[in-house]
């Protein structure tokens, strides 16, 4: 590893317009389409020789063996023993776990047929309470194609400040709200609090069995029984199906109310495509591949610490949130899977927005600014409006221009209107926002970060470093807290006066 790690880190860089020149065969080498999506990499710095550098790194680290592992249910998330079967959820997996995952899937089908019918009553509205992955990925996939479905007006409420639920359950009426409580383990402090409040807010509204109108999404039934919810009412997902990556299980409850059940189908079914590509394309031809190669040349050869996202599409306009949490979390480490210290950048610092307003607020940094920052843009071929076709185009024309003027740049004897250019960039074009695409896409960024923690030797299952502040925050929160800083201390003090003496 240590000698293919020294010829990864050892490639010399040549200028964008340089490789452009040399190479008319570029453009076609480093674009792939797959699942209604198109990836250009030409934009980036890579050559055939940091590919082939690369590939031997690929190879090194076994990054076939460790993808088969994946997706045969092997353990792979060994710091807490168990295997990362989220590909199950979408039929590609060990064939026990595809069954059970098809079996849990129907048991949601018939809820949400049930909910349709009038079970629950009336229901208009899906209030779905969670976290972190129990809330990022419904809200992003909601929110990009559920918009206009006309089915059920849905809000998602993740954080504990009470502002946030009181704006959701602000234009519900209780009588024709579907709580949904989200927590894999149903003890997250934050989606627990705000469970009881809702539950609350329900009986507050006059409806006289608020348990009757709520769903339990969890990998622990039986302490959502214990907190009170009728055993037929609770979705459950497989232990081995972690948080970020949990939007195909039964967390994605509210998506496949607010979608339909064939829109939710669909969205699955676009992510086992991008599935099989990821499992048997070649690596120069694989897109997750390729994108973790260019993830890891910038971050371990530039020194790039940051990586953008636009989102040249209203619709997507949550999936650079998505994405912090997806790769950050995931591949935010320190050390190895055997302990010992990486010793060289791991996850960039994902950040982003939505263009155009991003190009009025930090494109100025990305284009003249010190810092050499990778650039993700993601748009649409199809728009998602019916207004004038011209604000499709502008959107795109947009788009386009930013990665060409990032590359190009332009030269001025002023030296306030000169563009140093040579900044990269990587295009991903999709054919429509609509669930197949989408799920192809998010099963994409996935299996990137995967990638990216092979060739790293991390694990990106686990999440150990989210759990001291929680800690922390119990200790300060219980009876008997602990002894903390000045600094803390002293605000604890302030804030809460002498309840915190």
């Amino acid at each position: 590893m240590d000698d293919a790690w020294a010829r990864v880190e050892g490639i010399e860089s040549r200028l964008l317009t340089e490789l452009f020149a040399a190479d008319p065969h570029r453009l076609s080498r480093l674009t792939l389409e797959e699942s209604g999506i198109r990836v250009d990499f030409s934009k980036t710095h890579l050559t055939p020789e940091t590919m082939a550098a690369f590939g031997a790194l690929a190879e090194a680290a076994d990054l076939a063996g460790a993808r088969e592992a994946l997706f045969s249910g092997h353990e792979v998330n060994v710091t807490e023993g168990r295997a990362a079967e989220h590909t199950a959820e979408r039929g590609q997996g060990a064939p026990e776990s595809v069954a059970r995952a098809q079996g849990l899937q129907a048991r949601m089908r018939a809820l949400i047929d049930a909910i349709e019918a009038g079970a629950f009553g009336d229901i208009r509205h899906i209030l779905h309470i969670g976290i972190g992955g129990s809330a990022l990925g419904p809200d992003f996939v909601i929110d990009a194609l559920g918009r206009h479905s006309g089915r059920f007006d849905a809000a998602i409420v993740s954080n504990v400040d009470g502002a946030a639920l009181e704006e959701a359950v602000a234009r519900f009426d209780p009588h024709k709200t579907l709580l949904a409580i989200a927590s894999k383990t149903f003890t997250t402090s934050e989606t627990m609090l705000n469970a009881r409040s809702a539950l609350a807010w329900l009986s507050e509204g006059g409806v006289e069995d608020p348990y009757g109108q709520v769903v339990a999404l969890t990998a622990s039934p039986e302490r959502a029984i214990e907190f009170g919810i009728d055993e037929t009412r609770i979705l459950p997902f497989p232990e081995s199906v972690g948080g970020r990556y949990s939007l195909w299980s039964s967390i994605g409850f509210p998506a496949a109310l607010a979608l339909g059940w064939s829109g939710f189908e669909e969205f699955l079914e676009g992510a086992a495509e991008m599935d099989r590509h990821f499992r048997y394309a070649p690596v120069e031809a694989n897109a997750p591949v390729l994108a973790a190669f260019v993830d890891r040349y910038y971050a371990n050869v530039r020194g790039c610490e940051t990586r953008a996202v636009f989102a040249y599409d209203e619709r997507l306009r949550l999936l650079a949130p998505y994405l912090q949490q997806l790769e950050m979390e995931s591949n935010g480490k320190s050390v190895k899977l055997d302990g010992s210290p990486v010793g060289r950048a791991t996850s960039p610092i994902t950040w982003g927005g939505v263009g155009t307003d991003a190009q009025h607020a930090v494109f100025q940094l990305l284009h003249q600014g010190t810092h050499l920052v990778p650039v993700e843009f993601v748009a649409s071929v199809e728009p998602g409006h019916d207004l004038d076709p011209e604000h499709h185009r502008q959107l795109l024309v947009n788009c386009f221009a930013q990665g060409a003027a990032l590359m190009a740049g332009r030269h001025s004897d002023d030296p306030h209107r000169n563009y140093p250019g040579d900044r990269p960039s990587t295009t991903i074009l999709l054919d429509s926002v609509e669930p197949r695409t989408l799920g192809a896409l998010l099963a994409f960024y996935e299996h990137r970060t995967f990638a990216n923690a092979v060739l790293l030797g991390v694990n990106p299952f686990d999440q150990f470093g989210v759990e001291l502040g929680k800690e922390m925050a119990k200790a300060m929160d219980g009876d008997d807290p602990l002894a903390f800083d000045p600094s803390s201390e002293a605000l604890m003090a302030r804030a809460f006066g002498d309840a915190a003496e």
